[in-house]
């Protein structure tokens, strides 16, 4: 079955300008930006003769740089009448004609990290840094206050040569839990831990060498740096090495948001596109779940013996019911703050039953997971596309998405990393 597909001809000379660019540059740049199945092309031809009688060609003797230019637009059809009023408004100067195709099949590989992106153009400019000298306790404040979970260290030239992560601070620093459980923790306990982070300097507990990646350097390098190298975030220098940005995972998500076309409408046109894959394909299926009436201490016990900061709650026929995060442990036992802190910290043994902690550990295992269920959060299908799932936590900020089959049962989760993992191979 054949395709309706159109092809624009415009016939045009390089002088052609539209709100001052080159015509065939604000051409190409709209097609682009439409985000539909459409190739625009621009050819250069050696020799012409235009209507006002003025001669272009290559000759040695009589060499002319008003070259003749022919842009070409191919496009679904249904894609014309939208877009033809703007083309014509477009060329102030030229012949535009358009013609029917019939076209067998058109096959178009899915590219998720747009090749002519650079790092400079989807990096966070201007980060926040630290100094060498720095306070780790100044260090954690900082980060407490942002968004981010990890800051460069740089020399007084503004060059990187170290990066503090949260990992850093937990295992070097001593920093007893992670950053997202001190701002529901009691103040005084958060006021005692970082006096004692202030004896020490960014530089002992810093990650060195750096690595970094050059502004001008293309996206795809960049990413192949974080998926190799196993990293969440990236500073970028400039050509004489001097922090000019920071490249985080989000960062590369919105990039492939921002840049990637409406492939959900490429689909509707039946334009075959080839090396397709779904979230099933790179889920973590090996994520705990738990039933409502599991007891909070088995919920803990499960977050501390995995490497992920959420637990599924399912019911006996295994349906999604929602999650539970370990920040949310703290708002449920406001009347211990003193015991929760101390138990996700690691100070109390997970069996400990001293008179101090009694009334705590009791209420550990009373309460259970239905208390403390996030509801109403975003999921998805399994057969959900690599890109569908790339856009909705981009939209909704989010690090873990749950993955659904189509009777409402829980598979398993997506993280971010494994996202940048599977969009850098398709690239």
């Amino acid at each position: 079955m054949s395709l309706k597909f159109s092809l624009i001809e415009i016939f045009t000379n390089e002088e052609a300008r539209y709100q001052n660019k080159p015509l065939y540059d604000a051409i190409v740049q709209y097609i682009r930006g439409l985000k539909i199945a459409a190739r625009c092309m621009v050819m250069k031809g050696i020799e012409a003769c235009y209507e006002n009688g003025e001669i272009a060609t290559q000759h040695i003797l009589d060499l002319s740089f008003n070259m003749p230019l022919k842009i070409e637009i191919l496009l679904p059809s249904a894609e014309l009448d939208r877009i033809l009023p703007t083309i014509e408004e477009m060329v102030g100067e030229g012949i535009l004609a358009v013609r029917e195709l019939q076209i067998r099949c058109h096959k178009i590989r899915k590219y998720f990290i747009p090749k002519h992106t650079m790092a400079k153009d989807v990096m966070t400019p201007s980060p926040k840094t630290v100094a060498v000298s720095s306070p780790v306790d100044d260090v954690v404040r900082l980060l407490l206050s942002s968004s981010f979970t990890g800051v460069p260290v740089v020399n007084p030239e503004n060059r990187p040569v170290g990066i503090i992560s949260q990992g850093d601070l937990i295992y070097r620093a001593k920093m007893p839990m992670r950053l997202g459980l001190w701002t529901k923790s009691d103040q005084g306990k958060v006021d005692t831990v970082l006096e004692s982070l202030s004896h020490k300097e960014a530089g002992e507990i810093m990650t060195q060498p750096v690595v970094s990646i050059k502004a001008d350097e293309m996206l795809t390098t960049a990413v192949n740096l974080m998926v190799t190298k196993d990293l969440k975030r990236l500073p970028v220098v400039d050509a004489s090495g001097k922090l000019v940005g920071n490249l985080s995972r989000i960062d590369v998500f919105r990039a492939i948001t921002r840049e990637s076309p409406d492939w959900e409408a490429i689909r509707k046109q039946k334009i075959i596109l080839s090396d397709l894959r779904s979230i099933s394909d790179i889920m973590r299926r090996d994520t705990f779940s738990v039933f409502p009436d599991t007891s909070i201490e088995d919920v803990i016990h499960f977050i501390e013996t995995s490497d992920i900061q959420c637990v599924a709650v399912v019911n006996t026929n295994r349906e999604f019911m929602g999650l539970i995060f370990d920040r949310d442990l703290l708002t449920v036992f406001s009347e211990h703050r003193v015991s929760i802190w101390e138990y996700l910290a690691g100070k109390i043994s997970f069996r400990e039953r001293g008179p101090r902690h009694r009334a705590f550990v009791k209420k550990l295992r009373e309460k259970t997971a239905a208390e403390l269920i996030k509801k109403d959060l975003p999921t998805v299908l399994e057969e959900t596309s690599i890109d569908e799932a790339i856009e909705l936590m981009t939209e909704k900020a989010l690090k873990d998405l749950p993955v659904l089959d189509a009777h409402g049962k829980f598979k398993g989760l997506i993280s971010r990393e494994s996202l940048l993992r599977a969009a850098f191979k398709k690239s």
